[in-house]
């Protein structure tokens, strides 16, 4: 059975007691519906243009599905935010992946029993950004298929973050 990204993000924000809008649904259907984090200029890309969402409205609700939990922002070494769908409540305290041949960003839920880094005396962590970079199964050298050349969007630059 096929998700209903739009359904369930308007139930999300339904859930928040606050005023329920277009733009936050098709701004959260989105980020639900993505395999990995987005930029923003992605998820603009994402919105039908008859949705009349502008670029000023998407940065304003992402930084509302941020407030609300219901999304998190990822820094990226181009110094561009990502932004994915919350799926917990430890949505703060969890780590990303990224891959370094498509730039492709995902969130690693299951870390085993988590980790917390030994603080000085005094310390109390409130979150982390814990980023793994490598290569994605896709773009592992034991995909034979894979073709780095696809990654136009690189220009030959590696190590820049260019989508998700």
């Amino acid at each position: 059975m096929a998700v209903n990204y739009r359904v369930t993000a308007e139930e999300l924000i339904r859930n928040t007691g606050a005023r329920v809008t277009n733009a936050r649904i098709e701004i959260l259907a989105s980020l639900l519906k993505a395999e990995g984090a987005l930029t923003h200029s992605e998820i603009e890309n994402r919105l039908s243009p008859a949705s009349g969402i502008d670029r000023v409205t998407v940065y304003r609700v992402l930084d509302w599905l941020t407030t609300q939990d219901l999304a998190h922002k990822i820094s990226g070494d181009d110094r561009v935010w990502r932004f994915n769908a919350a799926g917990n409540a430890n949505s703060h305290n969890h780590a990303h992946f990224k891959c370094m041949c498509c730039q492709n960003i995902i969130c690693l839920d299951d870390l085993g029993s988590g980790y917390t880094p030994v603080l000085p005396a005094g310390f109390t962590p409130q979150s982390m950004d814990l980023t793994v970079k490598g290569l994605c199964a896709e773009c592992s050298p034991a995909n034979k298929a894979h073709d780095p050349r696809k990654h136009s969007h690189l220009n030959g630059r590696r190590g820049v973050t260019a989508r998700r």
